[in-house]
């Protein structure tokens, strides 16, 4: 899902700490540096809210 980057989501994000990169995904294998379920983990990885205009969270995402 493609979500506009504001200082709203900026501001947001800090105060409830937001995760979600795949870092932060049950599906995310941490050795093979991959999604486990096979998606793609580039848009996904290591993202910085300030400086991204644009965040695309992926329909998998599972806190782990």
């Amino acid at each position: 899902m493609n979500t506009i980057v504001d200082e709203r989501l900026r501001r947001e994000a800090r105060q409830f700490a937001l995760r979600f990169t795949c870092e932060s995904c049950q599906h995310f294998d941490a050795e093979k540096a991959a999604c486990a379920n096979g998606y793609p983990t580039e848009p996904h990885r290591g993202r910085d809210l300030d400086s991204l205009g644009q965040l695309v969270f992926c329909k998998m995402f599972e806190m782990c």
